[in-house]
């Protein structure tokens, strides 16, 4: 995903083709997201007895995941003095399908935030794993839902290869991110800016 961002954008613009026109190219793709993400409610399903066990405990991290992702967010937005961007930064950490309709609620800009979402996904995939390792977390659940938390679909799908386990929780923790920042973002944000 990292290399071939950066050959998709060395293409276009080589070829001069816009972003607007690359775009309406793209949508065929972006549908396809919509089918993969529906596809990681099987390992979901199959481990459903597990999930019930460590309801309350994700849940929690979940929500601390989500309040601590937006506000550190927007904390660096104002140290580093890009408020002008702090709305489309603060929606990072969730899927581009919520973050495209969050972004409009809130005036956010579309190409800004698509951007914040794709990197943060790629940081998070690429050294998110690596991280957990090194601060030595083990467990299956608490890899899937802290990767599935600030790494969103790209960062599911790469803890989904540790195992199925990993993927379902992170699959489910992407989707409740998404849904948790949708309803928060647009009542937080004025209070946080």
């Amino acid at each position: 995903m990292f290399l071939s961002t950066f050959v998709i954008i060395i293409v276009l613009m080589v070829s001069n083709i816009s972003y607007k026109e690359y775009g309406t190219a793209k949508e065929i793709l972006t549908y396809l997201l919509g089918p993969a993400t529906i596809a990681l409610a099987v390992p979901l399903y199959k481990h459903r007895g597990i999930l019930v066990k460590y309801f309350i405990p994700a849940i929690a991290g979940i929500f601390v995941g989500t309040f601590s992702t937006i506000t550190s967010a927007l904390l660096l937005a104002k140290l580093f003095h890009l408020t002008s961007m702090a709305s489309s930064i603060s929606i990072k950490s969730i899927t581009i399908a919520f973050a495209s309709e969050v972004a409009k609620i809130i005036r956010a800009d579309g190409i800004l935030v698509a951007a914040f979402v794709m990197i943060t996904g790629m940081i998070g995939a690429m050294f998110g794993p690596w991280l957990l390792n090194k601060l030595h977390v083990t467990h299956p659940i608490a890899r899937g839902l802290s990767i599935g938390t600030v790494a969103h679909g790209i960062g599911t799908a790469e803890i989904a290869r540790e195992g199925e386990m990993q993927g379902a929780v992170a699959g489910v923790a992407m989707g409740l991110t998404g849904i948790i920042t949708s309803v928060l973002i647009p009542f937080l944000l004025p209070y946080l800016l």
